[in-house]
């Protein structure tokens, strides 16, 4: 019983020995170190009274790094533990330096040390022990840290360095919102956020601006989007990088050609990076819909030689009601040059304009000389030499607004052919003035009582082809030549009654009938618009009129197509 009771007392002392020992280490390790942590402190005291000598730059970047070293935690202690664990290597380096010098000045004094440490006779288990609760504590202060949880409305959204940093989060978002919704007053439900305390892996501590875009994505109120603009006015927005670049590309290509030089929008089109409201964010279907679609405009056209109703109508898709619709107070009948008519009231949201470089093979058009000859009448010409177009290769720049072309720019000539002029003869004897125009007038004043061709209720006893025109008016009405010309006949013929005949000498003769009175004889020369019979009723006749027909060549044709 005693031999046991003197082997418990004789592990305690064992145990206790072993304590004051390492007691004794640890004094003599920590009074080095607090020798050399004085010299330390005098020279942090001289770089910081250097610093404060420096300029008010220097000193805002000295305390923004001292700011950054501990950017994982709000704790003090932490923080502490953290700057411990990173002068451990210099307070290492110190010690090794101070040990060396010691050793060099007085090897007695490292003797002793020496001879002190041998004597204590420190178990190997003890270092064994010590270092690894050391190298746990350094494993656990760079791997782990204590953050703070966030959450919002029961959804946790990230893990942040403190309480610091949610309020900063918080107030942006505040901010960001009421800017992007223009609500002054907006704040953000602090009820419906909760933190607490966490270790966490440094890794998955998250930054500020996580938690900002986390927490506004969470209200739903705002996000972060990109935004078209076309002529500073927003059309739509989505949440996809680069998708709307991609789109006006699109629309692009389906203008751009093999020739194409130069494509763009006519409009300002611009996309914008930020928060807009999650009402304004939309698919890439509506969106690549909406910049194909109109929009309320006017779209204007100015009348040019040529142009018909009709044919304006046609061009822009429309009918002649519609264009009339939107253009009150014009007159169908009447249309003029520099005319501005409505053609459209919707616009494109998006114009695009395609330049392409063209060059197409054009005839030169020819000169025409002029050689005077005496035998031929003023006014009459002849072709001697007939003359030959030019080739000539032209490439220019073509301008297409939406695929409707508005324009062309020569940039370039080449001569292909040089053309080759014409010679004609041209008459300088003194016309007559009873030759023939070319050009007929109406002979009479009046009113259109019949037309050319077949008659619908034929008169009793004539043709039902009816070969003229009947002209009606009062008994008397002056009858004049249509062109010049001689009188071929001029008397009664059957159902013509009193008939004036012309030869205009070109192989077209004119016919006047059922006349009251004839004022020409055969073989006289009339000049055009010269009185040649009066108005009347003869022959087979229901009324005064004048009967005028026009011949061809022997064939009676349609004398509308011909009066001028």
């Amino acid at each position: 019983m005693n031999r046991q009771i003197q082997k418990k007392r004789t592990g305690v002392d064992k145990v206790r020995t072993w304590a004051k020992k390492f007691i004794q280490i640890c004094g003599l390790l920590l009074s080095y170190a607090w020798k050399n942590l004085a010299r330390l402190g005098r020279r942090v005291w001289g770089l910081l009274r250097g610093a404060a000598a420096l300029p008010g730059k220097a000193r805002r970047a000295l305390l923004e790094r001292r700011d950054s070293r501990f950017p994982e935690s709000d704790y003090g202690l932490v923080q502490w533990l953290l700057f411990l664990r990173g002068m451990m290597p210099r307070l290492g380096s110190l010690l090794g330096e101070g040990l060396l010098r010691r050793r060099k000045r007085s090897a007695r004094g490292s003797g002793v040390i020496r001879s002190r440490l041998e004597e204590m006779r420190i178990h190997p288990a003890i270092f064994l022990v010590g270092s690894m609760a050391v190298a746990a504590a350094a494993v656990a202060l760079s791997l782990y840290t204590i953050g703070t949880a966030v959450s919002y409305d029961g959804t946790e959204l990230c893990v942040v360095a403190g309480d610091k940093e949610v309020d900063r989060a918080v107030i942006w978002v505040e901010s960001i919102t009421r800017q992007t919704l223009n609500t002054p007053g907006y704040k953000v439900d602090g009820e419906l956020i909760e933190t607490r305390r966490k270790l966490v892996n440094r890794k998955g501590v998250a930054s500020r601006e996580t938690l900002q875009v986390a927490l506004a994505k969470e209200i739903g109120l705002i996000d972060y989007g990109c935004t078209l603009y076309v002529d500073g006015e927003a059309v739509a927005a989505t949440r996809h990088s680069g998708a709307l670049e991609e789109l006006l590309s699109q629309l692009k290509k389906g203008y751009i050609t093999e020739n194409t030089v130069e494509c763009s929008f006519v409009e300002t089109v611009d996309i914008k990076q930020g928060y807009v409201a999650c009402s304004d964010i939309r698919n890439l279907g509506y969106i690549a819909e909406l910049v194909n679609d109109t929009k309320q405009g006017e779209i204007n056209y100015t009348v040019v030689a040529g142009d018909t109703y009709y044919g304006i109508a046609d061009k822009y898709g429309l009918t002649l009601s519609q264009l009339l619709d939107m253009n009150p107070g014009y007159d169908v009948n009447m249309l003029h040059v520099g005319d501005v008519l409505t053609v459209s009231r919707a616009v494109p949201y998006l114009t695009v304009v395609d330049v392409e470089r063209q060059s197409v093979v054009m005839d030169v058009p020819y000169e025409v000389t002029y050689q005077d000859d005496p035998n031929m009448y003023q006014g009459d010409s002849k072709v001697l030499s007939p003359g030959e177009y030019g080739k000539e290769d032209v490439t220019s720049n073509v301008t297409y607004v939406n695929g409707e072309e508005r324009g062309r720019q020569v940039v370039a000539r080449a001569m292909l052919v040089q053309p080759v002029a014409e010679v004609q003869a041209r008459g300088t004897k003194e016309r007559p003035y009873w030759l023939p125009t070319g050009v007929f007038r109406w002979p009479c004043n009046g009113v259109l009582t019949s037309r050319y061709g077949y008659r619908p209720i034929p008169i009793a006893g004539a043709s039902p082809f009816h070969k003229g025109i009947d002209i009606g008016n009062s008994y008397g009405t002056p009858i004049c030549a249509s062109d010049g010309g001689t009188v071929e006949y001029s008397g009664w013929q059957g159902g013509y009654g009193y008939l004036v005949i012309i030869n205009h000498g070109n192989g077209y003769k004119t016919y006047y009938g059922h006349n009251s009175s004839l004022l020409v004889r055969a073989g006289d020369h009339v000049y055009p618009g010269q009185q040649i019979a009066r108005m009347g009723s003869t022959g087979m006749s229901t009324g005064n009129h004048c009967h005028f027909g026009i011949m061809l060549n022997g064939t009676f044709v349609n004398p509308l197509n011909y009066l001028r």
